[in-house]
């Protein structure tokens, strides 16, 4: 499809008035596919709306291909694409919203400006392998990487387009003999064996995209396109003009051999600046003074005021606004911290508190991080290997472990290889520490690790707590109670069903919350069942399919979820009202895919897995309720975890992240710690954990590590 720019002819007569519930302002641009419109949602954020032009609506075929890209434009949201705000592929005229941000194409930049110079080359290649390796994580391909789909924001470059990109782990290939994809930038398996095409083929593309933009040409340069395939498969490429220094990286990007190309963390580490207070970033685009693009949406956001002495230099760019080429998602805003130390910064004192980071695990389990909790002074921590350990919070200094092949008797929390559950939190819960593996649960005395009594799981799918009581859940609605303290049975009984979910309450009085939706998802009944006796304290009936993710004392929070699977609102249950006066329920104005929650204070804030972290007053209603919206750029982050004036989250690279918690302002961030398996992907994120003026966070290289709470700037 053409680029955004090319406002060449469209099916004006086609052009709706509303797509969904937005009401579509002006024509961005047209393509042979659809048109793209900006709109403004509900909460006033800047929208570009791809609609497809009817001709092709009316093909299956094509609306599949459409709803793939949805598919995939989701799940890759992130830094450097653009998160999904809404869609439907089902419509009459199928349309796609993404966030809107203004900058010209690399192909457009080019075009008007000539050949990059070196410094912008490298820059760009750092922040397309950037890129990569964030959408080859979320297990998509692109397979269509060429200047004009890449977008050259304020803040970097943003990948776009997903129109023909696919799952890796998906069935749907490209039909044997049919042609998808830009000869000029297609690898040569794209024209050999398109059935097997993976991420190298976009390593490929990559390299071709960088010639483009160091030459003002490609590669394989033809006006024929069948020359063009020849050349692929079998020339070796054309790089005059290209930087001397960049030339190795790019001849092995463009390897004939899948297997001989580097994957995208090879091509950052190649091209990583000497100082390490630089990012990937780049620079702000010459345009005639004519070209003034849209700004960005007219929502206050948050502006990093300047620190004194230098200690961190914090680019916030403002990314509400994204530019939509035809055919394909954008990206937010980065956000880049680095440390640049002052000269006659005044030495910490002796007592001050010095981060720390301990290792945990064994070299072959890094790209799994830990997951820790704190209690009663201490941190407790399980790892792949390591089951269970207690680390001194001041220094990091392990006090105990145990670690997998263990043979004591009972204290060999190891469980078949040892590891313990990665979804698993250790919990302290009736004065012990709680370890879950897939088929046993030991409770452990938190002082010396030893093991205190244990139970088999097995016929259980997971395990929930209170203060002093724990819950076994069943997938069925078997349910049955323990005293924490001495594993004794409380109570067993039948309660829910299939698709019933627990959660434990924080208060003392001791109370489990379950939340059954109906078969059709249209409502759910939420019921407070006693944790000392199971009895059913009360039982409210809610509009939507709800989850519980909160229970502070004497209310429940869950998240409503569409058909679509977007969280839409917020619904609070108090127990102290009955019937209707007792659920209230907040609808938010752009709901959030595939979002998790914390609550603090009648507060509810939310992360997506395109990285849009929000905070819902849950006591308010209608556009009042969103206090504020915050794009962090991290795809797929961790639940926030609210304390005192601070939000936290954790990034998949290892990053700990704080907010404002009154009005969004990104406050600091911690280096990333991936380690050597850059390519695995993790499930669930583990939590930030607060305790005593200190943060601890876990990452991908094994590490737990901990900063000062109070100066997040310096992090």
């Amino acid at each position: 499809m053409a680029p955004l720019r090319s406002f060449g002819p469209g099916k004006e007569a086609e052009h709706p008035e509303y797509a969904g519930q937005y009401r579509l302002e002006s024509c961005l641009g047209a393509g042979g596919m659809g048109v793209v419109h900006l709109a403004t949602s509900a909460s006033g954020l800047r929208l570009a709306i791809k609609v497809v032009h009817s001709e092709y609506a009316a093909d299956p075929e094509f609306r599949a291909r459409f709803r793939q890209e949805v598919s995939a434009a989701r799940r890759v949201s992130g830094a450097f694409t653009a998160p999904v705000v809404d869609a439907d592929p089902d419509a009459e005229l199928p349309w796609m919203a993404t966030l809107f941000i203004p900058g010209p194409t690399l192909a457009e930049q080019v075009k008007r400006n000539g050949a990059m110079e070196p410094d912008e080359v490298r820059r760009l290649g750092a922040g397309l392998a950037e890129a990569l390796r964030d959408i080859h994580r979320a297990g998509v391909v692109h397979r269509d990487l060429k200047p004009s789909n890449v977008l050259l924001a304020p803040d970097g470059p943003k990948v776009i387009d997903f129109g023909i990109s696919r799952p890796t782990d998906s069935d749907l290939r490209t039909e044997t003999g049919k042609l998808i994809g830009s000869p000029p930038f297609m690898a040569p398996e794209q024209f050999q064996r398109p059935r097997e095409v993976g991420p190298a083929a976009d390593v490929f593309a990559m390299g071709a995209v960088l010639a483009h933009a160091a030459t003002g040409r490609g590669p394989f340069d033809s006006n024929s396109p069948y020359i063009v395939a020849y050349q692929v498969v079998h020339n070796e490429p054309d790089l005059a003009g290209v930087p001397d220094d960049l030339v190795p990286l790019i001849l092995r990007c463009l390897a004939k051999d899948p297997d001989e190309r580097p994957v995208p963390a090879e091509v950052m580490d190649a091209l990583r600046q000497p100082a390490p207070a630089s990012a990937p970033r780049i620079p702000a685009q010459r345009r005639p003074p004519e070209e003034t693009h849209i700004a960005a949406s007219p929502r206050r956001e948050p502006v990093a005021p300047p620190r004194a002495r230098g200690r961190l230099r914090r680019t916030t760019t403002v990314g509400v606004a994204l530019a939509l080429a035809v055919g394909g998602a954008l990206g937010v805003r980065e956000w880049v911290s680095s440390r640049t130390p002052s000269a006659g910064s005044p030495a910490a004192s002796p007592e001050a508190f010095r981060p720390w980071s301990t290792s945990l695990g064994s070299a072959r389990a890094q790209g799994t991080p830990p997951v820790c909790t704190a209690g009663g002074g201490a941190l407790y921590c399980s790892a792949p290997g390591i089951p269970a350990a207690r680390l001194d919070p001041a220094d990091g200094r392990i006090v105990w472990s145990h670690k997998a092949g263990d043979t004591g008797e009972k204290n060999d929390v190891a469980d078949g290889d040892g590891s313990a559950d990665a979804k698993a939190l250790p919990e302290l819960s009736g004065g012990l520490l709680h370890i879950t593996s897939s088929s046993r649960l030991r409770a452990l005395d938190p002082r010396s690790g030893k093991q205190k009594w244990d139970v088999d799981i097995s016929a259980y799918a997971s395990v929930v707590h209170t203060p002093d009581t724990t819950l076994l859940v069943g997938e069925r609605g078997n349910v049955r109670a323990l005293d924490s303290a001495t594993g004794e049975e409380r109570w067993d009984s039948q309660f829910g069903g299939l698709g019933t979910q627990w959660i434990g309450g924080s208060d003392e009085a001791g109370v489990f919350y379950a939340a059954t939706p109906s078969a059709d998802g249209s409502t759910t009944q939420v019921s407070a069942v006693s944790a000392d006796r199971g009895s059913v304290l009360w039982t409210r009936s809610a509009a939507g399919n709800l989850t519980p993710f909160a229970a502070p004392d004497g209310a429940v929070h869950l998240m409503a979820t569409n058909v679509d699977q977007l969280v839409n609102a917020i619904v609070r249950i108090d127990s102290g009202k009955s019937g209707e006066r007792g659920v209230h329920r907040v609808s938010l104005p752009t709901p959030l895919d595939r979002a998790s929650a914390a609550e603090s204070g009648g507060v509810v804030y939310l992360s997506d897995v395109g990285g849009s972290l929000v905070a819902v007053d849950t006591r308010r209603a209608g556009k009042g309720a969103e206090r504020w919206r915050l794009e962090t750029s991290v795809s797929r982050p961790s639940r926030p975890v609210v304390s005192g004036s601070r939000v936290y989250v954790t990034a998949p690279d290892g990053r700990l992240l704080a907010t404002d918690v009154r009005s969004g302002e990104p406050l600091g961030q911690t280096r990333p710690r991936l380690g050597g398996d850059t390519a695995r992907v993790v499930a669930e994120l583990p939590l930030p954990v607060v305790m005593d003026g200190k943060v601890f966070g876990s990452a991908p290289d094994g590490s737990v590590f901990a900063v000062d709470a109070r100066k997040p700037a310096g992090w």
